[in-house]
């Protein structure tokens, strides 16, 4: 169902935190949804079900103007987003029926376990990379047998997480892409494009069974749109050679962070 909520000074704040979440989206590769959530439910008390479905709706222009930017500067291994996807597909029409079963507190609370969950898997294997590393190690990247494989699993994991929480399930994205050990701007791009099917397939599923809020996708996307379309201008100017340790570590920060927030607001 989609409605028009009554217009709230508050709401004026709303295109800057777009253009903010935008910007950062497009060049880790995020999609936006996964901070658009929390931005709904903890600073504009939206309900959780509505927020998980209006968050879909203002991640999916994030995604497109992001994948494309990303597309033109080379920056998407399609071979691999295609796996990603098709397993995201199935994964995100299950997710939307998962959540309209759940109650808004087990929402708040499954999104908080499996934030922290997946911020501990990707802090274990960027220290196993970097003690690897210095040891002089070569990390070897994902061969047709393992693309196929962590695909088709952190896809579907994806899709899950898409389709159930409205967060674009970058975390698992890029879990997966990052396991794979492909160059940053490659998994920015590349997360991108797995993001916008997930994502597309999440709400036609959720424009049935949920609602959304249409006046906040507005405001939202205002920003977000201009946001994700300079972040991959930016990006291709900037050598990324020695950011992903760094990138990596603190997007796992982030991740625990916010679960730990949903997980105590409830």
């Amino acid at each position: 169902m989609i409605f028009h909520s009554s217009f709230e000074y508050s709401y004026l704040l709303l295109p800057l935190i777009g253009f903010t979440i935008g910007f950062f989206a497009s060049v880790l590769g995020s999609g936006g949804g996964f901070f658009f959530l929390p931005v709904l439910i903890l600073l504009y008390k939206v309900p959780a079900q509505t927020a998980v479905a209006t968050a879909l709706a203002a991640t999916l222009p994030v995604c497109i103007v992001g994948s494309l930017g990303h597309y033109r500067h080379h920056n998407i291994h399609k071979q691999i987003g295609i796996v990603f996807a098709v397993a995201g597909i199935a994964g995100a029409i299950a997710g939307a029926a998962v959540s309209n079963m759940l109650s808004s507190g087990q929402l708040k609370t499954g999104f908080g376990i499996y934030s922290l969950l997946i911020a501990l898997k990707m802090m274990i294997s960027n220290r196993r990379d970097r003690i690897a590393l210095k040891k002089g190690e070569i990390l070897p990247q994902a061969d047709g047998s393992a693309i196929m494989k962590k695909g088709s699993f952190y896809g579907f994991i994806a899709g899950i997480v898409t389709g159930t929480f409205g967060t674009s399930g970058v975390a698992p994205v890029m879990a997966g892409l990052f396991s794979m050990r492909i160059p940053l701007k490659v998994v920015a791009g590349t997360s991108l494009m797995i993001i916008t099917i997930t994502t597309l397939s999440a709400l036609g599923a959720h424009f049935f069974v949920g609602t959304i809020d249409l006046t906040l996708v507005y405001f939202l996307t205002a920003g977000a749109i201009m946001g994700s379309a300079v972040g991959p201008r930016m990006l291709d100017g900037i050598k990324t050679d020695k950011a992903e340790f760094p990138v990596r570590k603190w997007y796992a920060w982030g991740l625990a962070a916010f679960g730990i927030l949903m997980i105590f607001s409830n």
